[in-house]
Order: C-alpha cells, then sequence, then structure tokens
C-alpha cells in the first residue's frame, strides 16, 4: 500500500510538472497571437494577456490526453534512472500490479477532467468569444434554443431583428411556425411579422403565410396586412452563419449537454455531433487510462538496456497516433458515416488492448 501511493504520488507530481509547462508555452503563444490579431484595434497587453487566459484552457484540454502519456513517460524514465524500477520488480512486484497505482490516478484526473474541468472550460470559452466580440468591435448574430422554440438574431446599423420559431429543418435555412420582431437603432420595436415559414435566401427570408403588423401606429390590428408568397425580410444571416451560431460541443458544460442535446432535437436540429461529443467525454478516463499503459509499455524498463530515446519516441508517436484516431473517428461520427458509440470508445478501447497486450508479451518474455 505504501508502495503504491509512493508510485501514484511520484506519477502526480510528474503530471503536474507538464501540465504546468504546457500551460505556460500556451499561455504565451495566445497572448502573442491575440496582441497580432488585434493590433489594429490597439490592444493592450493586459488586454491580450485577459483574452489568452480565457483562450487557453480550451487548447490544454484538448490535448490532455497528449500530456498524461508525456507525464507517464517523464515517470517510468525517472524510476528508471534512479533504479527504483529494478528494485521493485527484485521485490516481487510485477508490471501489471506496479501500474495499478498510475492508471487509477489517470482514471481519477479524467474523472475531474470532464466533472470539474469541462464546464470550467465551457465558462471560459463562453467569456472569451464574448471578450472577442468586443475586441473585434463587431455586430453578431447569435442562436439559442429553450423550451418555447428556436430564438434567433440579427442586426446591422439599422437595428436589430428576433426571430423566434417553433421548429426548424436540419440546418437552421427554414423555419416553421415564425415571428420577426423588428426594432430600430434606439431599441423600438417597429413591426412584427408573422409566417408559416420562412426560407433563408441569399441576403433575405422569403416569407410564406405571412402577416405583418406595424407598431408604431396606435391599433396595430388595423394596420396589420396580409403579406405575399413572395414577400421577402432582408437579413445578414448565412447557412455557414447559423451553423456556427451553435457553437462548438466543448462550449456546453458537460452536465448540460443531455438538455442541451433534447433542445437542439425539440427545434429540429441534428444534434449529431454534441452526442459524439458527449460519449467521448465519458470515454475521456479511459483514454488517459490507456496513455498510460502506452508509456509503460516502451518505457517501462531499466536504462542500461539502450535504445531509450528510440523507444521514447516510438511511445510519443503510439499517443499521437490514437489521439489522432481518435480524432478522425470524431469526424466521421460526427457525419454519420460511423455509429456514435464507435466513435467515441474504439480508440480508447483499442489502444487499452494493445498496451496490454504488449505489457503481458513483455512480462511472459
Amino acid at each position: 500500500m505504501i508502495l503504491s501511493l509512493y508510485i501514484a504520488r511520484r506519477f502526480l507530481w510528474a503530471f503536474a510538472q507538464v501540465f504546468f509547462v504546457f500551460l505556460a508555452i500556451l499561455l504565451l503563444l495566445d497572448t502573442i497571437e491575440q496582441i497580432r490579431r488585434f493590433a489594429d484595434q490597439g490592444i493592450s497587453t493586459a488586454g491580450a494577456l485577459q483574452l489568452a487566459t480565457m483562450n487557453t484552457p480550451a487548447s490544454l484540454y484538448r490535448i490532455l490526453p497528449l500530456i498524461m502519456i508525456l507525464a507517464a513517460i517523464t515517470m517510468f524514465l525517472s524510476l528508471a534512472r534512479s533504479s527504483e524500477l529494478v528494485v521493485m520488480r527484485a521485490a516481487g512486484r510485477s508490471a501489471l500490479r506496479f501500474l495499478v497505482a498510475p492508471v487509477l490516478v489517470a482514471v481519477i484526473i479524467g474523472l475531474l477532467a470532464v466533472a470539474v474541468l469541462n464546464p470550467l472550460v465551457a465558462a471560459t470559452q463562453k467569456e472569451y468569444d464574448r471578450l472577442w466580440s468586443i475586441a473585434a468591435k463587431g455586430i453578431q448574430s447569435t442562436l439559442s434554443l429553450a423550451e418555447t422554440g428556436l430564438w434567433l438574431r440579427q442586426g446591422n446599423e439599422e437595428g436589430q431583428t428576433v426571430i423566434r420559431a417553433v421548429r426548424a429543418n436540419t440546418d437552421g435555412t427554414e423555419l416553421f411556425g415564425v415571428t420577426f420582431l423588428l426594432f430600430g437603432k434606439d431599441g423600438v420595436p417597429l413591426a412584427r411579422v408573422e409566417a408559416e415559414s420562412a426560407l433563408l435566401i441569399p441576403g433575405a427570408w422569403q416569407l410564406s403565410g405571412a402577416k405583418r403588423w406595424d407598431l408604431t401606429q396606435d391599433n396595430p390590428e388595423r394596420s396589420a396586412q396580409a403579406l405575399p408568397d413572395t414577400a421577402t425580410l432582408p437579413s445578414n444571416l448565412t447557412r455557414e452563419g447559423i451553423r456556427d451560431s451553435f457553437g462548438l460541443p466543448s462550449g456546453v458544460p458537460f452536465w448540460q449537454l443531455p438538455k442541451y442535446i433534447a433542445g437542439l432535437e425539440r427545434a429540429g436540429f441534428s444534434a449529431r455531433a454534441h452526442k459524439v461529443w458527449y460519449q467521448m467525454e465519458l470515454a475521456q478516463p479511459l483514454l488517459l487510462a490507456s496513455m498510460v499503459l502506452i508509456a509503460a509499455g516502451f518505457t517501462m524498463r531499466h536504462s542500461r538496456f539502450g535504445k531509450t530515446g528510440v523507444l521514447v519516441l516510438m511511445a510519443v508517436l503510439g499517443g499521437f497516433f490514437i489521439f489522432f484516431l481518435r480524432n478522425f473517428a470524431q469526424v466521421l461520427g460526427e457525419n454519420g458515416q460511423i455509429p456514435i458509440m464507435l466513435a467515441a470508445w474504439a480508440s480508447p478501447v483499442a489502444a487499452t488492448l494493445l498496451a496490454l497486450g504488449l505489457l503481458l508479451h513483455l512480462e511472459e518474455g
């Protein structure tokens, strides 16, 4: 028990070292990038650092598996150089029993990452988007989902338009049971338009079964008029803009994902990308554990055997390969080319089995 706690503490310390090294590097690079991006807006160093602080956690969270395998390699090499691995093996401790402690630490880190770090990343990413919009000084359209339906906002220098729809097609370019509220530059409502459906065409919404009320009149109902099916409302929205308004699945906290997915499907949108991300988050602890096993398979040996540099390189390349395979499977899952469960779980399960097979082969050898 004491030995297991010692190994766990060593591994946790190695993970903390690698984690904070990457944090410092990413923060520095992101600060420089923000200064370059907003140089024309005259952004200060403090402002760039604030933006980088909000954006760095998302980048760090994405590369967490690579940080894990580098931390495992660091610990195994340290134990090998100090001959502690030889002493532990001579005392009768098998490789698989030795790995129980670091694997459990990796699983606990994965659980904490999903339960705590994931919501933190979602919050910082949301704040980054807000600060970025302020720095860019641009008017952007937004989209939100609620139990009352789908909400969109479009705007330009002449005013804002709030759009509510009961449901929509999969990409948000056709709305049903839709209401448009038009506001002037001073925020005063100017008109209300209701339509059975609205189809997004270049530069406008094409309305069907529409009726318009002039809200500047004392009696809007008296001045209401039915609009022909050829009627349009100007719009600066695009198919890509509406799609991007959903944001990345990583921008939704893990605990809110099931409700958010239900809201997407209720509004008529495809939630496949969010479902894939949700399953990938559930598989995160297993993926981190597999990274420890991969590192152990190549580097848990005495340094006197030689070829340490080659084995470290192979371990790093193995981690990168699993990381790439996981991201590739995510893309295939989001596009519907493979099932969601296969996209999320195939890579960590395969990595774990392959690493265990390598370790068992070395133990028997």
